[in-house]
C-alpha cells in the first residue's frame, strides 16, 4: 500500500513536531485530508475526525530571551564535569486574552469561549493559552525569569497584615512558584511571601546548584488569597530539569541516560499538564450551561471552599490535558514512552488507566459527565494495562513501581513509562476514587480523560519483561565500564535504579528532631477557618495563617521525623524547599500500607493510592481521614516522613494543595536559620 511521505512523517513524529492543537480548525482539516489520516492509518485502522481534531501535543517550549555560559574556573564541579553553568533569561507575561479562548464541552458538543487569565511567552499560540509554555533548564543553571504583571489594577490588593488576609483578594496579584525546585526561598528566588501587583514587572532568579535532581516540576501562581483563582483559570505550567549526567563509581547519575533507544535517542516524550478550569458563564441561568454568545469566566470563590466543595462535580467540567478537552494521542505499538504527568489542577483526584477501546465504540462527543461511568463499561473493555513509575515529584525511585492504576493529587507529579503492547485505541481513564481518597471529599465516578490510537508497531507479550529488557539493551550502550554490570544487576532485579537517585536514605541515626502537623477546617463558625496544628492528639491546637507569624523554626543541617494527620477530611500537605522520604503510612488498624505488597487483613481494601510509597521521595503527599465532621477523633491515618535541612536558609512555607485551601488559611511559615554554635537558632522571632 502507498503511505503518503506526509502522513508516514505524521506517524513516524506522533503529530508532536506538527504542534496540530496549536492550528486553527480549518488548518487542522486541511492537514487530515492532505494526509488521510482521518479516513486510515497504513493498518487500515478507522479514525475518527473527533480525534484529529483534538489530538493533543506538549506544550510550546518558553522561548529563550538571553542564554549565555557562565565560567567558573575557580569552582571544582565534580557532580556535573563541567566546566561551566549557563545563565538563562526568559519573559513570561500574565494577562487576559485580548479576544476569548476557547475550550471543548463534550456535553454540548461544540467549544465554549473563555476568558481567563493565563501566562503567554513569546512564542506561544494567543488562541490557545489554556496551559502555558514549557520551561527547561539544566541543573548549574542561573535561570531569570522576567514576570510581567499585565492584567487589571486590582484595589483588593490589601496588605497582608490585614485581618482579613485569609479572605480571597487581589485576584490580579500574583506571584511566582518554582514546585519542587531545590533553591533558595528568599529574596528574588523563589519567594512566594512577595506580591507583583498588576502593572508591576519582577525578576525572579533560581540558582540551581550542580547537583540538583533532574525531573520534572511545575511552576504556578503563589499569591495568598488569589493562588486558586489563577491556577484554575489555567496559570501553571511544565518546569523540567534536563540531566545528562552519568553515574560513577562514588556518584549517582540522571535516569535521563538510560532513558534511551537503540539509535541513542531519549524515549518518546509527553509532558502531560492535567488542569481543572472550572469556568463559569455569569449572565446564564444556569451559571454550568454557557451559550454560544456567553463567555466563561474564573472571578469568584463562590465555587470554591466548604460550600463549594462538590462543585466541580455539578459544574459537569472536564479535566483537560494540555489545555485540550478529551485529547487523542497518536502513539506506536511497542514503543516505550515517558508520559510526563503534572496534576496543575484544584478539585479533582486522577486515577490513571488505560483500557483497550472497543473498535465500534460511540462517539466520545456529546459524552456528559454523569454518562461518563456507563460509556466506559460498555466501550473501554479488558483490564488496565500495566506500567511503571519511575520517579515522583522530579525525584527518581530507588526501584520502578509497576501498577495499573496511578493516583494523582493536587500538585503530584510521576513519570511513568508506557507501552502500549498492540496496535487499537485506547481509553485514557480516570478510575473512581472513595471519598477519603479525594479532593472533592466525596465518592468519584469514572471520568474518560481521552482517547490513544495506537498503529502498528512490535507486539508486546509481557510489557514487565519487555521494559526490562530494552532498559537492560541502552544500559549496555549508554553506561559506563565502571558501573556498567551495576546498573544491569539493578535492572535484572526488579528494575531497581539505586545509581540514579537524587537523594541517600535518611537513616535512623540522622533524625535529631521531631515536628508534628494537623490539618483541620473548624465549621463552627462563619466563615469556616481553614487551619493547621503543630500538634496532635490531646494537644491539638489548629490556627489559620497569620503571615506575620513563624510557625516552626528549624535549624539548617538537622533532619526532622515528621507526623502528619488530618482532623477534618483530608489534604495534600506540600512543604517548599526540601523534599521529604516516606517512612511509613499506618490505617486506622495500624497497618502499614506503604509497603509495596501492602493488603488489609480486615477485609477492607487498601487504598491503591499508598502501596509502593515506603522509602519513596516526595514534596506533596496525601494525608487521610476517615473523620466526619465534628466526631471524636477516630479514622486517623498517621503518616511519618523525614527530611533534611540542607543548603538554604530563610522563610517559606507548608500547605494544603488544595488551593482554595490554603487561601483560606491552610498554611504555616515555616524559617530555616543558621545554628548557634549550642544547637540553637541563629535566626530570631518574635
Amino acid at each position: 500500500m502507498f503511505i503518503n511521505p506526509i502522513k508516514k512523517c505524521l506517524l513516524d513524529f506522533h503529530l508532536t513536531k506538527f504542534q496540530l492543537p496549536l492550528l486553527s480548525k480549518n488548518k487542522r482539516y486541511a492537514l487530515a485530508i492532505l494526509t488521510g489520516v482521518a479516513i486510515f492509518f497504513p493498518i487500515g485502522q478507522q479514525v475518527r475526525a473527533e480525534q484529529l481534531e483534538r489530538l493533543v501535543a506538549n506544550p510550546p517550549i518558553l522561548e529563550l530571551r538571553k542564554e549565555q555560559v557562565k565560567r567558573m574556573t575557580q569552582m571544582a564541579l565534580p557532580v556535573t564535569e563541567k566546566a561551566g553553568s549557563v545563565e538563562k533569561q526568559f519573559d513570561l507575561n500574565i494577562h487576559y486574552p485580548s479576544t476569548p479562548s476557547t475550550i471543548w464541552n463534550p456535553s454540548s458538543g461544540r467549544y465554549d469561549k473563555v476568558r481567563l487569565r493565563n501566562y503567554m511567552g513569546t512564542d506561544a499560540n494567543p488562541i490557545a493559552p489554556l496551559v502555558a509554555p514549557t520551561i527547561q533548564v539544566s541543573p548549574g543553571d542561573t535561570v531569570r525569569i522576567n514576570l510581567n504583571n499585565k492584567l487589571p489594577a486590582d484595589a483588593s490588593c490589601i496588605k497582608w497584615d490585614e485581618k482579613d488576609v485569609n479572605t480571597p483578594h487581589c485576584f490580579n496579584g500574583t506571584n511566582l512558584h518554582s514546585h519542587g525546585l531545590w533553591v533558595s526561598p528568599t529574596g528574588n528566588s523563589d519567594n512566594v511571601l512577595l506580591s507583583i501587583n498588576p502593572g508591576v514587572s519582577f525578576q525572579y532568579e533560581y540558582n540551581l546548584p550542580p547537583d540538583h535532581p533532574a525531573g520534572t516540576f511545575w511552576y504556578h501562581s503563589h499569591r495568598h488569597g488569589s493562588t486558586a483563582l489563577q491556577v484554575s483559570s489555567g496559570m501553571a505550567g511544565a518546569l523540567i530539569v534536563r540531566g545528562d549526567r552519568l553515574p560513577g563509581d562514588n556518584l549517582h547519575g540522571d535516569i535521563d541516560t538510560l532513558l534511551k533507544n537503540s539509535n541513542g535517542d531519549p524515549f518518546q516524550e509527553r509532558i502531560l499538564v492535567l488542569q481543572q478550569i472550572q469556568y463559569y458563564c455569569p449572565n446564564s441561568t444556569n451559571k454550568w450551561v454557557c451559550g454560544s454568545d456567553d463567555i466563561g469566566v474564573i472571578e469568584s470563590y463562590d465555587n470554591f471552599g466548604p460550600s463549594g466543595s462538590n462543585s466541580w462535580r455539578e459544574s459537569g467540567r472536564y479535566t483537560s490535558i494540555n489545555g485540550v478537552v478529551m485529547p487523542s494521542f497518536l502513539a506506536k505499538a511497542g514503543e516505550i514512552e515517558r508520559w510526563r504527568l503534572i496534576h496543575a489542577g484544584v478539585r479533582d483526584t486522577i486515577s490513571l488507566e488505560f483500557r483497550k477501546f472497543k473498535s465500534a465504540a460511540a462517539s466520545i462527543n456529546n459524552l456528559k459527565t454523569s454518562d461518563a461511568d456507563r460509556f466506559i463499561s460498555d466501550n473501554c473493555v479488558g483490564d488496565p494495562i500495566p506500567y511503571h513509575i519511575i520517579a515522583n515529584d522530579g525525584l527518581t525511585r530507588a526501584v520502578a513501581w509497576r501498577t495499573s492504576l496511578e493516583t494523582l493529587q493536587p500538585g503530584y507529579r510521576s513519570d511513568a513509562l508506557v507501552v502500549f503492547p498492540e496496535e487499537g485505541n485506547y481509553c485514557v481513564v480516570d478510575a473512581s476514587a472513595p471519598a477519603a481518597g479525594s479532593v472533592s471529599q466525596n465518592a468519584e465516578s469514572r471520568q474518560l480523560l481521552g482517547v490513544v490510537t495506537v498503529v502498528s508497531g512490535t507486539t508486546v507479550a509481557d510489557v514487565h519483561d519487555y521494559l526490562t529488557e530494552q532498559l537492560i539493551a541502552s544500559a549496555e550502550r549508554t553506561m559506563p565500564v565502571s558501573v556498567k554490570a551495576k546498573v544491569v544487576a539493578d535492572l535484572k532485579d526488579g528494575l531497581k535504579f539505586s545509581l540514579f537517585t537524587p537523594h541517600p536514605d535518611i537513616q535512623d541515626s540522622e533524625v535529631k528532631g521531631k515536628q508534628d502537623l494537623g490539618f483541620f477546617i473548624d465549621t463552627t463558625g462563619v466563615p469556616a477557618k481553614f487551619e493547621v496544628s503543630n500538634t496532635l492528639g490531646a494537644a491539638f491546637a489548629p490556627k489559620p495563617y497569620d503571615p506575620s507569624r513563624i510557625d516552626r523554626s528549624l535549624t539548617l543541617g538537622s533532619v526532622d521525623e515528621w507526623t502528619l494527620q488530618s482532623y477534618f477530611v483530608s489534604h495534600p500537605f506540600h512543604i517548599h524547599v526540601n523534599p521529604f522520604q516516606i517512612v511509613k503510612i499506618l490505617d486506622p488498624n495500624g497497618k502499614d500500607v506503604s509497603a509495596p505488597d501492602a493488603i488489609d487483613n480486615s477485609g477492607g481494601t487498601v487504598d491503591p493510592q499508598y502501596p509502593g510509597l515506603k522509602g519513596v521521595w516526595k514534596d506533596t503527599l496525601w494525608v487521610k481521614s476517615l473523620v466526619p465532621p465534628n466526631a471524636v477523633p477516630k479514622g486517623l491515618y498517621t503518616i511519618t516522613v523525614r527530611t533534611r535541612y540542607q543548603r538554604y536558609i530563610g522563610e517559606y512555607v507548608l500547605h494544603c494543595h488544595i488551593l482554595d485551601h490554603e487561601d483560606q488559611g491552610m498554611m504555616q511559615n515555616v524559617s530555616i536559620g543558621i545554628p548557634n554554635g549550642q544547637g540553637g537558632n541563629a535566626l530570631s522571632h518574635h
